[in-house]
Protein backbone atom coordinates (compact mmCIF):
# COMPACT_ATOMS: atom_id res chain seq x y z
CA UNK A 1 0.00 0.00 0.00
CA UNK A 2 1.30 3.86 -0.99
CA UNK A 3 0.77 6.39 1.37
CA UNK A 4 1.61 9.81 1.17
CA UNK A 5 2.53 12.41 3.62
CA UNK A 6 1.95 16.11 2.35
CA UNK A 7 -0.39 22.18 4.10
CA UNK A 8 12.33 32.61 26.12
CA UNK A 9 9.99 34.15 27.37
CA UNK A 10 9.57 38.06 26.48
CA UNK A 11 8.06 40.72 29.40
CA UNK A 12 5.64 42.25 27.35
CA UNK A 13 1.80 42.67 27.26
CA UNK A 14 -0.57 41.54 24.35
CA UNK A 15 -1.17 45.34 23.76
CA UNK A 16 2.30 45.28 23.00
CA UNK A 17 1.88 42.26 20.26
CA UNK A 18 -0.06 44.31 17.31
CA UNK A 19 -2.50 43.84 14.83
CA UNK A 20 -1.20 40.82 12.70
CA UNK A 21 -0.68 41.82 8.70
CA UNK A 22 -2.48 45.01 8.37
CA UNK A 23 -1.92 44.30 4.60
CA UNK A 24 -3.61 47.09 2.36
CA UNK A 25 -6.57 45.76 -0.45
CA UNK A 26 -3.80 44.55 -2.99
CA UNK A 27 -1.62 42.81 -0.87
CA UNK A 28 -1.63 39.18 -0.16
CA UNK A 29 1.12 39.22 2.91
CA UNK A 30 1.48 35.36 3.45
CA UNK A 31 0.51 31.83 2.82
CA UNK A 32 -3.46 31.99 1.56
CA UNK A 33 -3.30 35.61 2.77
CA UNK A 34 -3.94 37.79 5.76
CA UNK A 35 -4.05 35.31 8.59
CA UNK A 36 -4.38 31.98 6.13
CA UNK A 37 -7.86 33.27 5.33
CA UNK A 38 -7.82 32.67 1.73
CA UNK A 39 -10.35 35.50 1.49
CA UNK A 40 -9.63 38.82 -0.30
CA UNK A 41 -12.80 40.94 1.10
CA UNK A 42 -12.61 44.24 -1.33
CA UNK A 43 -10.73 42.33 -4.49
CA UNK A 44 -12.55 42.16 -7.89
CA UNK A 45 -10.09 39.11 -9.47
CA UNK A 46 -11.12 38.30 -12.96
CA UNK A 47 -14.10 36.13 -13.53
CA UNK A 48 -12.70 34.16 -16.44
CA UNK A 49 -8.47 33.71 -15.88
CA UNK A 50 -7.10 31.60 -18.36
CA UNK A 51 -3.78 31.19 -20.24
CA UNK A 52 -4.53 33.21 -23.33
CA UNK A 53 -6.59 36.22 -23.04
CA UNK A 54 -5.86 38.25 -19.91
CA UNK A 55 -2.42 37.36 -19.20
CA UNK A 56 -1.17 40.05 -17.91
CA UNK A 57 2.39 38.89 -17.66
CA UNK A 58 4.19 35.60 -17.23
CA UNK A 59 8.16 34.63 -16.53
CA UNK A 60 10.01 31.42 -16.28
CA UNK A 61 10.20 30.27 -12.29
CA UNK A 62 11.94 27.16 -11.16
CA UNK A 63 9.46 24.67 -9.68
CA UNK A 64 8.16 24.57 -6.21
CA UNK A 65 4.83 24.29 -4.53
CA UNK A 66 5.22 27.14 -2.57
CA UNK A 67 2.91 30.42 -3.00
CA UNK A 68 3.33 33.81 -3.75
CA UNK A 69 2.88 36.74 -1.55
CA UNK A 70 2.39 40.12 -2.33
CA UNK A 71 3.17 43.40 -1.13
CA UNK A 72 2.49 46.90 -2.88
CA UNK A 73 5.11 46.18 -5.90
CA UNK A 74 6.47 43.20 -5.29
CA UNK A 75 5.97 39.54 -5.66
CA UNK A 76 8.11 37.43 -3.46
CA UNK A 77 8.67 33.67 -3.76
CA UNK A 78 10.59 30.68 -2.35
CA UNK A 79 11.86 27.89 -4.62
CA UNK A 80 15.11 25.95 -5.48
CA UNK A 81 17.56 26.23 -8.03
CA UNK A 82 20.62 24.33 -8.78
CA UNK A 83 20.13 22.57 -5.26
CA UNK A 84 20.15 25.84 -4.05
CA UNK A 85 17.24 27.65 -1.90
CA UNK A 86 16.33 30.54 -3.08
CA UNK A 87 13.88 33.76 -1.91
CA UNK A 88 13.54 35.65 -4.87
CA UNK A 89 11.17 38.97 -5.99
CA UNK A 90 9.97 40.13 -8.80
CA UNK A 91 8.11 43.22 -9.86
CA UNK A 92 4.07 43.24 -9.78
CA UNK A 93 3.90 45.31 -12.54
CA UNK A 94 6.03 43.44 -15.05
CA UNK A 95 6.95 39.94 -13.94
CA UNK A 96 10.74 41.29 -13.87
CA UNK A 97 13.09 39.40 -11.33
CA UNK A 98 14.49 42.36 -8.99
CA UNK A 99 15.98 40.48 -6.62
CA UNK A 100 17.33 36.77 -5.82
CA UNK A 101 18.97 35.61 -2.39
CA UNK A 102 20.78 32.11 -1.37
CA UNK A 103 20.00 30.98 1.92
CA UNK A 104 23.07 29.43 2.40
CA UNK A 105 22.02 25.98 3.53
CA UNK A 106 24.79 23.32 3.39
CA UNK A 107 22.36 20.43 3.15
CA UNK A 108 19.47 19.93 1.76
CA UNK A 109 16.60 17.93 3.64
CA UNK A 110 15.32 14.42 2.45
CA UNK A 111 12.17 15.16 0.74
CA UNK A 112 9.87 13.19 -1.89
CA UNK A 113 11.18 13.89 -5.34
CA UNK A 114 7.70 14.25 -7.09
CA UNK A 115 5.41 15.54 -4.21
CA UNK A 116 7.82 17.48 -1.86
CA UNK A 117 10.00 19.90 -2.06
CA UNK A 118 12.71 21.96 0.26
CA UNK A 119 11.00 25.16 -0.94
CA UNK A 120 7.37 24.54 0.42
CA UNK A 121 7.37 26.74 2.60
CA UNK A 122 5.53 30.32 1.48
CA UNK A 123 7.00 33.81 2.29
CA UNK A 124 5.13 36.00 4.99
CA UNK A 125 5.81 40.15 4.78
CA UNK A 126 4.88 43.33 6.63
CA UNK A 127 5.99 45.43 3.40
CA UNK A 128 9.09 45.89 5.50
CA UNK A 129 10.55 42.54 5.88
CA UNK A 130 10.31 39.58 4.19
CA UNK A 131 10.47 36.33 6.25
CA UNK A 132 11.39 32.60 4.91
CA UNK A 133 11.38 29.05 6.34
CA UNK A 134 13.47 26.45 4.91
CA UNK A 135 13.69 23.17 6.73
CA UNK A 136 16.89 22.49 5.51
CA UNK A 137 18.81 25.59 7.22
CA UNK A 138 15.84 27.54 9.30
CA UNK A 139 14.58 31.23 9.42
CA UNK A 140 15.65 34.34 6.69
CA UNK A 141 15.02 37.92 6.98
CA UNK A 142 15.53 40.20 4.23
CA UNK A 143 14.08 43.95 3.72
CA UNK A 144 12.34 44.59 0.43
CA UNK A 145 15.02 45.37 -1.39
CA UNK A 146 17.10 41.83 -0.83
CA UNK A 147 19.07 42.91 2.30
CA UNK A 148 19.73 40.27 4.11
CA UNK A 149 18.58 41.79 8.34
CA UNK A 150 19.46 38.16 10.10
CA UNK A 151 19.01 34.77 10.17
CA UNK A 152 18.26 32.04 12.70
CA UNK A 153 19.62 28.38 12.10
CA UNK A 154 17.92 25.21 12.61
CA UNK A 155 19.06 22.03 12.48
CA UNK A 156 18.13 20.27 8.80
CA UNK A 157 14.30 18.92 9.35
CA UNK A 158 13.67 15.58 9.39
CA UNK A 159 9.75 14.80 9.24
CA UNK A 160 8.01 11.24 8.63
CA UNK A 161 9.08 9.61 5.71
CA UNK A 162 11.33 11.95 4.59
CA UNK A 163 8.85 13.61 2.91
CA UNK A 164 10.13 17.48 3.55
CA UNK A 165 9.04 20.52 5.46
CA UNK A 166 6.12 22.57 4.60
CA UNK A 167 4.94 24.93 7.06
CA UNK A 168 5.21 28.62 6.62
CA UNK A 169 6.06 31.61 9.03
CA UNK A 170 3.11 33.74 10.72
CA UNK A 171 4.35 37.37 11.52
CA UNK A 172 2.95 38.82 13.90
CA UNK A 173 3.84 42.29 14.69
CA UNK A 174 7.12 42.08 16.16
CA UNK A 175 8.16 38.73 16.28
CA UNK A 176 7.92 35.71 13.54
CA UNK A 177 5.90 32.43 14.84
CA UNK A 178 7.02 28.97 13.18
CA UNK A 179 5.72 25.84 13.82
CA UNK A 180 8.08 22.81 13.36
CA UNK A 181 6.59 19.31 14.05
CA UNK A 182 9.18 16.86 12.77
CA UNK A 183 9.64 13.43 12.95
CA UNK A 184 11.37 14.10 16.22
CA UNK A 185 12.20 17.27 18.76
CA UNK A 186 8.52 19.19 17.82
CA UNK A 187 8.26 22.90 18.78
CA UNK A 188 6.57 26.05 18.07
CA UNK A 189 8.72 29.13 18.46
CA UNK A 190 9.11 32.57 18.58
CA UNK A 191 11.87 34.84 17.24
CA UNK A 192 11.97 38.55 17.44
CA UNK A 193 11.25 40.08 14.19
CA UNK A 194 14.11 42.72 14.20
CA UNK A 195 17.37 40.41 15.80
CA UNK A 196 15.77 37.09 14.57
CA UNK A 197 17.10 36.03 18.83
CA UNK A 198 14.72 33.40 19.82
CA UNK A 199 11.64 34.67 22.22
CA UNK A 200 10.21 31.43 23.61
CA UNK A 201 10.05 28.01 22.44
CA UNK A 202 7.44 25.20 23.40
CA UNK A 203 8.11 21.62 23.03
CA UNK A 204 5.06 19.51 21.11
CA UNK A 205 6.39 15.81 21.53
CA UNK A 206 2.79 14.66 21.01
CA UNK A 207 3.20 15.81 17.41
CA UNK A 208 5.49 14.38 14.80
CA UNK A 209 5.17 15.93 11.84
CA UNK A 210 2.43 17.90 9.99
CA UNK A 211 2.47 20.57 7.60
CA UNK A 212 0.07 23.61 9.10
CA UNK A 213 0.77 26.77 9.13
CA UNK A 214 -0.10 28.72 12.73
CA UNK A 215 -2.73 31.30 12.62
CA UNK A 216 -4.15 33.86 15.19
CA UNK A 217 -7.02 34.19 16.46
CA UNK A 218 -8.98 37.10 18.50
CA UNK A 219 -11.39 36.89 20.77
CA UNK A 220 -13.55 38.01 23.97
CA UNK A 221 -9.84 40.08 24.26
CA UNK A 222 -7.55 37.28 23.97
CA UNK A 223 -5.14 36.20 21.55
CA UNK A 224 -4.09 33.11 20.78
CA UNK A 225 -1.81 31.43 18.53
CA UNK A 226 -3.48 28.44 16.99
CA UNK A 227 -1.56 25.28 15.71
CA UNK A 228 -3.34 21.93 14.10
CA UNK A 229 -0.95 19.39 14.33
CA UNK A 230 -0.92 15.22 14.87
CA UNK A 231 -3.93 14.13 16.58
CA UNK A 232 -4.84 17.24 18.14
CA UNK A 233 -5.07 21.44 17.62
CA UNK A 234 -3.61 23.46 20.22
CA UNK A 235 -3.86 27.22 21.07
CA UNK A 236 -0.73 28.89 22.90
CA UNK A 237 -0.01 32.48 24.64
CA UNK A 238 1.95 34.49 21.63
CA UNK A 239 3.81 36.65 24.37
CA UNK A 240 4.96 33.40 26.54
CA UNK A 241 4.62 30.24 24.24
CA UNK A 242 2.39 29.01 27.11
CA UNK A 243 0.15 26.17 25.84
CA UNK A 244 -3.65 27.45 26.63
CA UNK A 245 -5.92 24.57 25.13
CA UNK A 246 -6.10 21.47 23.32
CA UNK A 247 -8.83 19.64 20.97
CA UNK A 248 -7.83 16.33 20.66
CA UNK A 249 -9.06 14.07 17.72
CA UNK A 250 -7.85 15.16 14.51
CA UNK A 251 -6.29 12.88 11.67
CA UNK A 252 -3.00 10.86 12.30
CA UNK A 253 -1.16 13.50 9.86
CA UNK A 254 -2.06 17.12 9.82
CA UNK A 255 -1.11 18.71 6.19
CA UNK A 256 -4.38 21.56 6.88
CA UNK A 257 -3.76 24.97 8.35
CA UNK A 258 -7.43 26.06 10.43
CA UNK A 259 -9.58 29.27 9.48
CA UNK A 260 -11.44 31.75 11.70
CA UNK A 261 -14.96 32.99 11.22
CA UNK A 262 -18.20 33.93 12.53
CA UNK A 263 -16.60 34.30 15.80
CA UNK A 264 -15.40 30.69 15.85
CA UNK A 265 -12.57 28.20 14.47
CA UNK A 266 -12.74 25.66 11.88
CA UNK A 267 -10.42 22.98 11.02
CA UNK A 268 -10.55 20.22 8.60
CA UNK A 269 -8.64 17.31 7.36
CA UNK A 270 -8.17 13.77 6.48
CA UNK A 271 -4.88 10.92 6.62
CA UNK A 272 -5.01 7.49 5.84
CA UNK A 273 -5.46 4.70 8.20
CA UNK A 274 -9.17 4.62 8.76
CA UNK A 275 -12.14 2.59 6.62
CA UNK A 276 -11.89 4.65 3.78
CA UNK A 277 -7.91 3.95 3.61
CA UNK A 278 -7.42 1.31 5.96
CA UNK A 279 -3.92 0.42 7.27
CA UNK A 280 -3.32 -3.62 6.01
CA UNK A 281 -1.79 -5.88 8.65
CA UNK A 282 1.48 -6.84 8.93
CA UNK A 283 1.20 -10.66 8.37
CA UNK A 284 -0.77 -10.05 5.01
CA UNK A 285 1.98 -7.45 4.09
CA UNK A 286 5.07 -9.55 4.48
CA UNK A 287 3.48 -12.69 3.20
CA UNK A 288 3.09 -11.11 0.09
CA UNK A 289 6.14 -8.76 0.02
CA UNK A 290 8.62 -10.70 2.12
CA UNK A 291 10.34 -12.75 -0.89
CA UNK A 292 13.47 -14.19 1.04
CA UNK A 293 11.03 -15.43 3.65
CA UNK A 294 13.36 -13.73 6.23
CA UNK A 295 10.77 -12.08 8.48
CA UNK A 296 10.72 -8.49 7.47
CA UNK A 297 10.69 -6.52 4.09
CA UNK A 298 14.31 -4.93 2.12
CA UNK A 299 14.08 -2.39 -0.14
CA UNK A 300 14.16 -4.14 -3.03
CA UNK A 301 11.19 -6.40 -1.73
CA UNK A 302 8.97 -3.45 -0.98
CA UNK A 303 6.57 -3.33 -3.65
CA UNK A 304 6.02 0.59 -3.12
CA UNK A 305 9.61 1.37 -3.93
CA UNK A 306 12.32 3.06 -1.68
CA UNK A 307 11.02 6.32 -0.94
CA UNK A 308 7.40 5.08 0.58
CA UNK A 309 10.14 2.03 2.10
CA UNK A 310 11.83 5.15 4.29
CA UNK A 311 8.64 6.53 5.07
CA UNK A 312 7.45 3.44 6.41
CA UNK A 313 11.26 2.26 8.12
CA UNK A 314 10.76 4.28 11.26
CA UNK A 315 14.02 3.21 13.04
CA UNK A 316 15.93 3.95 9.86
CA UNK A 317 17.85 0.34 10.48
CA UNK A 318 16.92 -0.33 6.78
CA UNK A 319 14.40 -3.27 7.21
CA UNK A 320 10.68 -3.20 7.39
CA UNK A 321 9.87 -4.96 10.46
CA UNK A 322 6.52 -5.67 12.17
CA UNK A 323 7.23 -3.00 15.14
CA UNK A 324 7.76 -0.27 12.01
CA UNK A 325 4.45 -1.49 10.72
CA UNK A 326 2.55 -1.31 13.92
CA UNK A 327 4.22 1.69 14.97
CA UNK A 328 2.62 3.92 11.64
CA UNK A 329 -0.71 1.43 12.07
CA UNK A 330 -1.03 2.51 15.69
CA UNK A 331 -0.84 6.36 14.88
CA UNK A 332 -3.34 6.05 11.50
CA UNK A 333 -5.76 4.32 14.10
CA UNK A 334 -5.85 7.01 16.74
CA UNK A 335 -6.57 9.43 14.15
CA UNK A 336 -9.95 11.16 13.20
CA UNK A 337 -10.63 12.36 10.15
CA UNK A 338 -13.35 15.24 10.65
CA UNK A 339 -14.37 19.04 10.01
CA UNK A 340 -14.97 20.32 13.67
CA UNK A 341 -16.10 24.17 14.76
CA UNK A 342 -14.53 25.34 17.91
CA UNK A 343 -16.14 27.95 19.98
CA UNK A 344 -13.83 30.59 22.04
CA UNK A 345 -12.93 31.03 25.82
CA UNK A 346 -11.73 27.62 26.51
CA UNK A 347 -9.13 26.42 28.92
CA UNK A 348 -6.96 22.96 29.45
CA UNK A 349 -8.64 19.92 27.16
CA UNK A 350 -11.44 21.64 25.45
CA UNK A 351 -12.46 18.47 23.37
CA UNK A 352 -15.77 17.30 25.24
CA UNK A 353 -16.49 21.23 25.80
CA UNK A 354 -15.90 23.70 23.05
CA UNK A 355 -16.45 21.67 20.03
CA UNK A 356 -18.90 23.62 18.35
CA UNK A 357 -20.09 20.68 15.88
CA UNK A 358 -18.45 18.37 13.70
CA UNK A 359 -18.69 16.49 10.31
CA UNK A 360 -17.16 13.57 8.37
CA UNK A 361 -17.40 13.87 4.71
CA UNK A 362 -15.79 15.94 2.06
CA UNK A 363 -12.32 16.18 4.10
CA UNK A 364 -9.44 17.40 2.31
CA UNK A 365 -6.10 15.96 2.87
CA UNK A 366 -4.14 18.84 1.76
CA UNK A 367 -6.65 21.63 0.82
CA UNK A 368 -7.22 24.26 3.68
CA UNK A 369 -10.75 24.52 4.89
CA UNK A 370 -12.59 28.18 3.61
CA UNK A 371 -14.54 30.45 5.40
CA UNK A 372 -16.34 32.36 3.13
CA UNK A 373 -20.06 34.32 3.43
CA UNK A 374 -21.81 32.02 6.42
CA UNK A 375 -19.97 29.01 4.94
CA UNK A 376 -17.00 26.19 5.33
CA UNK A 377 -16.06 25.03 2.12
CA UNK A 378 -14.13 21.92 1.59
CA UNK A 379 -12.24 20.59 -1.84
CA UNK A 380 -11.05 17.01 -1.50
CA UNK A 381 -9.28 15.27 -4.09
CA UNK A 382 -11.54 13.96 -7.09
CA UNK A 383 -12.49 17.88 -7.61
CA UNK A 384 -15.15 17.05 -4.70
CA UNK A 385 -16.71 20.22 -3.14
CA UNK A 386 -18.37 20.19 -0.14
CA UNK A 387 -20.40 23.57 1.88
CA UNK A 388 -21.45 23.60 5.37
CA UNK A 389 -23.51 26.06 7.35
CA UNK A 390 -20.94 27.52 9.59
CA UNK A 391 -23.15 28.63 12.62
CA UNK A 392 -24.22 24.31 12.96
CA UNK A 393 -22.44 22.45 10.13
CA UNK A 394 -25.73 21.91 8.40
CA UNK A 395 -24.40 20.49 4.94
CA UNK A 396 -25.55 22.74 2.03
CA UNK A 397 -24.13 20.32 -0.53
CA UNK A 398 -21.41 17.53 -0.08
CA UNK A 399 -19.22 16.07 -2.12
CA UNK A 400 -20.31 17.66 -5.37
CA UNK A 401 -18.12 16.95 -8.01
CA UNK A 402 -16.08 19.84 -10.62
CA UNK A 403 -15.23 18.98 -13.68
CA UNK A 404 -11.64 19.26 -12.80
CA UNK A 405 -11.18 16.06 -11.15
CA UNK A 406 -7.56 14.28 -9.91
CA UNK A 407 -5.46 15.91 -7.09
CA UNK A 408 -6.15 18.66 -5.04
CA UNK A 409 -2.78 20.71 -3.25
CA UNK A 410 -3.75 23.56 -3.55
CA UNK A 411 -6.31 25.94 -1.44
CA UNK A 412 -9.55 27.46 -2.23
CA UNK A 413 -9.23 31.24 -1.86
CA UNK A 414 -12.25 33.53 -2.29
CA UNK A 415 -13.31 36.91 -3.27
CA UNK A 416 -16.74 38.78 -4.95
CA UNK A 417 -18.94 35.76 -4.19
CA UNK A 418 -16.95 33.28 -6.19
CA UNK A 419 -14.31 30.38 -5.13
CA UNK A 420 -11.07 29.79 -7.29
CA UNK A 421 -10.14 26.23 -7.00
CA UNK A 422 -6.79 25.01 -8.57
CA UNK A 423 -6.09 21.24 -9.38
CA UNK A 424 -2.92 19.43 -9.31
CA UNK A 425 -3.60 18.40 -13.65
CA UNK A 426 -3.16 22.38 -13.56
CA UNK A 427 -6.76 23.32 -14.30
CA UNK A 428 -8.40 25.74 -12.55
CA UNK A 429 -12.19 26.24 -11.72
CA UNK A 430 -14.07 29.60 -10.70
CA UNK A 431 -17.60 28.81 -8.95
CA UNK A 432 -20.38 30.83 -7.26
CA UNK A 433 -20.36 30.61 -3.47
CA UNK A 434 -23.52 29.96 -1.52
CA UNK A 435 -26.46 27.64 -3.29
CA UNK A 436 -27.37 24.42 -3.57
CA UNK A 437 -24.50 23.40 -5.30
CA UNK A 438 -21.58 24.75 -6.65
CA UNK A 439 -22.38 26.74 -10.35
CA UNK A 440 -19.25 26.50 -12.30
CA UNK A 441 -18.92 29.74 -13.59
CA UNK A 442 -15.53 29.37 -15.94
CA UNK A 443 -12.85 26.63 -16.15
CA UNK A 444 -9.41 27.01 -17.30
CA UNK A 445 -6.75 24.66 -18.24
CA UNK A 446 -2.88 26.27 -17.70
CA UNK A 447 -1.35 22.61 -19.13
CA UNK A 448 1.01 22.02 -16.47
CA UNK A 449 1.01 21.08 -12.84
CA UNK A 450 -0.23 23.32 -10.10
CA UNK A 451 0.50 23.04 -6.19
CA UNK A 452 0.31 26.60 -4.71
CA UNK A 453 -2.37 28.14 -3.91
CA UNK A 454 -3.45 31.63 -6.34
CA UNK A 455 -3.36 34.75 -4.69
CA UNK A 456 -6.10 37.66 -5.43
CA UNK A 457 -5.36 40.99 -5.37
CA UNK A 458 -7.56 43.68 -6.81
CA UNK A 459 -8.75 43.15 -9.94
CA UNK A 460 -5.69 40.52 -11.07
CA UNK A 461 -4.95 37.29 -9.76
CA UNK A 462 -1.11 35.85 -9.32
CA UNK A 463 -0.85 32.07 -10.51
CA UNK A 464 2.15 30.12 -9.45
CA UNK A 465 2.65 26.64 -11.83
CA UNK A 466 5.28 24.07 -12.25
CA UNK A 467 7.55 26.25 -14.09
CA UNK A 468 5.91 29.71 -14.59
CA UNK A 469 4.75 32.53 -12.56
CA UNK A 470 1.62 34.72 -13.68
CA UNK A 471 -0.53 37.78 -13.76
CA UNK A 472 -4.31 37.73 -14.80
CA UNK A 473 -5.72 40.27 -15.42
CA UNK A 474 -9.93 40.89 -16.87
CA UNK A 475 -10.44 38.33 -18.89
CA UNK A 476 -13.79 38.43 -21.41
CA UNK A 477 -17.01 38.72 -19.26
CA UNK A 478 -20.16 36.64 -20.08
Amino acid sequence: MTIRFPGLLLSCTLAHLGTPLLAGTTDWPAFRGANSSGVAVDAQPPLRPGPGAGVAWQTEVPGSPSSPVVWGDRVFVTTVADGKLETRAYGLRDGRLLWSRDAGATTLEEFHGSEGSPAAGSPVTDGRHVVVYFGSCGLRAYDVDGKELWKHDLPVARTAGNFGSGTSPLLLSDRVILNRDLATGSSVMAVDLATGRTLWETPRPDSPTSYGTPILWDHDGVREVVVAGSLSMKAYDPATGAERWVVRGLPSYSCTTPVVGDGMLYYAGWSPGKADSPWPSWDSTVERQDKDGDGRISVSEFESGPVWFKAQDVDADGWLTRKDWDTIGGLMKQGENVLLAVRPGGQGDITSTHVAWKATKGLPYVPCPLHYDGRVYLVKDGGMVSAFDARNGTPAYLQERLPAQGGYYASPVAAAGRLYSASLQGKLTVFKAGGERPEVLHEADFGERIAGTPVLIGNRMLLRTQSKLMLLGEGPTP
